[in-house]
């Protein structure tokens, strides 16, 4: 691995190259100077999607959920605290599937909530239905 990362800003999509040493530093982006790590998941649309997919090192965790899912809405505040927890190593995202129809059926997306795991710019696994923090931890961690 590469003694530089680079990882996609969740404030404006600029892709900046990290020293990997630095990746617990609370670094910033270098064009809108918000910070790379936010400690919650990231909306992605169609528009970014392949961005922060294809063009960053970080695995990214994607829940492809529906606001009017019951279980989805349950497992949002599981999955925003998987989020504090494991960034900066991993990124975890959210695609609404209502709004972002078009990314559902490009993943063939069946059930929601549904879980991806993206390593570069692929997908390496996925798992349907809601689950709790910490075994979404012990999932995320099982396949990295």
């Amino acid at each position: 691995m590469s003694d530089n990362l680079h990882i996609v800003c969740p404030h404006c999509d600029a892709v900046n190259r990290l020293p990997a040493a630095r990746r617990d530093e609370n670094p910033a982006c270098g064009q809108c100077r918000q910070p790379l790590f936010a400690g919650k998941p990231l909306d992605l649309s169609a528009a970014n999607f392949d961005r922060h997919i294809g063009r960053g090192d970080l695995p990214v965790v994607v829940d492809f959920w529906a606001p009017w899912c019951g279980p989805c809405r349950s497992m949002a505040p599981a999955f925003a605290q998987a989020a504090r927890e494991l960034e900066p190593e991993v990124r975890l995202a959210k695609v609404d599937t209502e709004s972002q129809q078009q990314l559902a059926a490009r993943f063939n997306i069946r059930s929601i909530p549904t879980l991806a795991i993206f390593k570069g710019g692929r997908e390496i696994a996925r798992q349907s239905g809601a689950v709790d923090a910490a075994t979404l931890k012990r999932w995320v961690k099982s396949h990295l």
